[in-house]
């Protein structure tokens, strides 16, 4: 058989959707799997064990018609598709693949999930809801012993917490304040290690300028070294954002910050048996204070 799986999203949906992936792989080991996902995904899930092949949907307008008929040449062919987008616009490609068997929300799908809580619970239990209907249980633990990059470069301590400083920039309100994480960096047991992207070097500045004896290494990691570095940390204490789902789905103990501005009930990091990070929650999150985390601390 031919499978398809439909996953576009930011790191953390990607990271979220793991479980669902090896359930997938598992329950058709034998058939060949594609992946349709965002080009910046594409060469680190071609890396997984859980797809034979991915490919990057360049999402076109509805009036681009020669990025419609290429997208629908890459939805022919399937047997099977898995909808794990479940979106509008996701759910409109059941109709330009030729309306395969589809497990989504698309309208006269053949494996429909029907839900009516779906938008209200964890994503990790909305994709266990819908695999279920197709007849794929449970979800799996997501085994990332693939990821392997060459790390040396950056001389890790032996022991070292992650600092997660950084989120989207359209979301400021995501962010707790650089000052603070400067302030727990220099007062936590182990050397800390700040990761981010280019754009967030400024954060890891503020935060070497309180605690010299921090490493940055923002900017400096494409996402299977990102991936090595943190599957090395002792602990990640970090905002809600992309490299903090990773730490929770490696297994590395966690504590994550919510503002008001996401549900971690619907969006937090998972543990790879489905468990919970240490979650520190505040309408605001210049509100939580460096000693509510360093108490909090796992």
């Amino acid at each position: 058989m031919n499978i398809l799986v439909i996953k576009h999203g930011a790191l953390g949906d990607i990271i979220l959707a793991a479980p669902a992936f090896a359930a997938i792989r598992a329950a058709h080991a034998h058939d060949e799997i594609t992946l349709l996902t965002t080009a910046p995904f594409v060469p680190f899930l071609s890396a997984s064990p859980w797809f034979d092949r991915v490919i990057a949907d360049a999402k076109p307008k509805v009036w681009d018609i020669s990025g419609v008929l290429k997208l629908r040449a890459q939805l022919s062919g399937f047997d099977m598709v898995y909808d794990l987008q479940t979106s509008s616009r996701s759910s409109r490609y059941f109709a330009l693949a030729g309306k395969p068997r589809w497990s989504g929300i698309a309208p006269g799908c053949a494996l429909p999930d029907a839900n009516k809580q779906r938008d209200f619970i964890h994503t990790r239990e909305r994709l266990a809801g819908q695999l279920a209907v197709a007849g794929i249980t449970p979800l799996l633990p997501p085994d990332f012993s693939w990821v392997s990059a060459d790390i040396s470069r950056f001389m890790l301590p032996p022991r070292f917490v992650v600092l997660v400083p950084g989120a989207a920039p359209h979301r400021p309100e995501k962010r707790w304040p650089e000052a603070k994480f400067a302030v727990l960096a220099a007062q936590l047991p182990m050397q800390a290690v700040v990761v981010g992207t280019r754009g967030e070097a400024g954060l890891a500045s503020i935060i070497r300028s309180f605690a010299p004896q921090s490493m940055d290494l923002t900017g400096q990691t494409n996402l299977l070294e990102l991936l090595a570095v943190i599957k090395q940390a002792n602990l990640a204490v970090g905002n809600d954002t992309g490299p903090m789902h990773m730490a929770a789905a490696l297994g590395v103990t966690s504590l994550v910050m919510f503002s008001s501005a996401s549900d971690p009930k619907i969006t937090a990091p998972r543990y790879p048996d489905g468990g919970w990070p240490t979650i520190l929650q505040a309408p605001h999150l210049a509100d939580l204070s460096v000693a509510q985390i360093v108490a909090a601390l796992p």
